[in-house]
């Protein structure tokens, strides 16, 4: 099993914030560092100091890791245009020596969108929006030298791209694909993604998820030699007591516009215990979001007594 660290910046953390946070994450021998994409805080709480661009975070932190995987989980569709990302998404990779993965969404906080001007149409404008990106992302990426990359959709129309800057990684990034929507995100997950991942959701409704995306890809034909990578997000409050895991959860009961998770409070024996369930349904990757940025020890705690575990799972 690998183990990324997630972390959710919007609700107040500063580029320099995210930069300690990445480099003792690397140091303590995760696999990877994952970012949320919103640009407001969800709950009670102010996000300040504010927000921070899920791609110019990664750009920087690019510069400044040397071994960690980096992406979104996941982008929002509403935000940026396939085309201009394609180009962020393949010079951020080339930046960090290809160690770039996208994450992609449908978005769904409404709120985020109107405070700061941003489209939001309707959930099957989103997810159909969100299948064009994807074909156009990739199909991008996988133009071959020297070609040119069209295409003529109901929402975006490119002509004659010349489909560059090339990603480092061919034939390009790892995409994945969050969602727990039962029709088209297992759709879209077969047809476009190396990984599907369930945010924050309970054993049980994770292996139904999985099984729809499994169906999927069998449904589209998804080529044996393609295989999916299945991955969950685990909200982590543990703590070496009881009560150091309540003052890690305390955040968690907050009002909040967050859909309902199921966190992991108690003891590293409890985190452990949830990622061999998680593996015991197919999952090979673990997303495990910390609440505050800050801490360091929670970090720590989770590299010294979680990860030689989860390595042998």
């Amino acid at each position: 099993m690998r183990v990324t660290l997630f972390i959710e910046p919007h609700r107040g953390a500063t580029y320099d914030d995210q930069l300690r946070l990445a480099r003792h994450a690397e140091d303590a021998g995760f696999d990877g560092f994952f970012r949320a994409d919103h640009y407001q805080a969800m709950g009670a709480d102010s996000g300040l100091p504010g927000p921070t661009d899920a791609w110019l975070t990664l750009a920087g932190l690019a510069r400044e890791t040397t071994r960690l995987r980096l992406g979104t989980l996941v982008n929002s569709v509403t935000f940026r245009l396939p085309g201009p990302l394609a180009i962020m998404v393949a010079q951020v990779d080339a930046m960090s020596g290809g160690r770039i993965e996208l994450g992609m969404g449908a978005g769904w906080f409404e709120r985020e969108h109107t405070s700061y001007g941003i489209p939001f149409p309707a959930v099957g404008e989103r997810f159909d929006r969100m299948a064009e990106q994807l074909a156009i992302i990739t199909g991008l990426w996988a133009t071959p030298d020297g070609e040119r990359f069209s295409h003529d959709g109901q929402f975006y129309r490119l002509l004659d791209a010349p489909a560059l800057p090339k990603p480092v990684q061919r034939p390009g990034p790892p995409v994945l694909v969050g969602g727990k929507g039962p029709r088209r995100t297992p759709e879209l997950a077969a047809r476009f993604a190396d990984e599907y991942n369930v945010p924050f959701k309970a054993v049980a409704e994770t292996a139904v998820a999985f099984d729809r995306v499994r169906r999927a890809c069998a449904e589209h034909g998804r080529p044996a030699d393609r295989p999916m990578t299945f991955s969950a997000g685990v909200v982590a409050a543990i703590g070496r007591t009881d009560a150091e895991a309540a003052h890690r959860a305390a955040p968690l009961h907050a009002p909040s516009a967050l859909p309902p998770e199921d966190p992991v409070i108690g003891s590293p024996a409890a985190l452990v215990q949830r990622l061999g369930e998680l593996a015991a349904i197919g999952a090979t990757r673990a997303h495990v979001r910390v609440i505050d940025v800050s801490d360091l020890d929670l970090v720590d705690l989770i590299a010294a007594e979680v990860l030689p575990y989860a390595g042998q799972l």
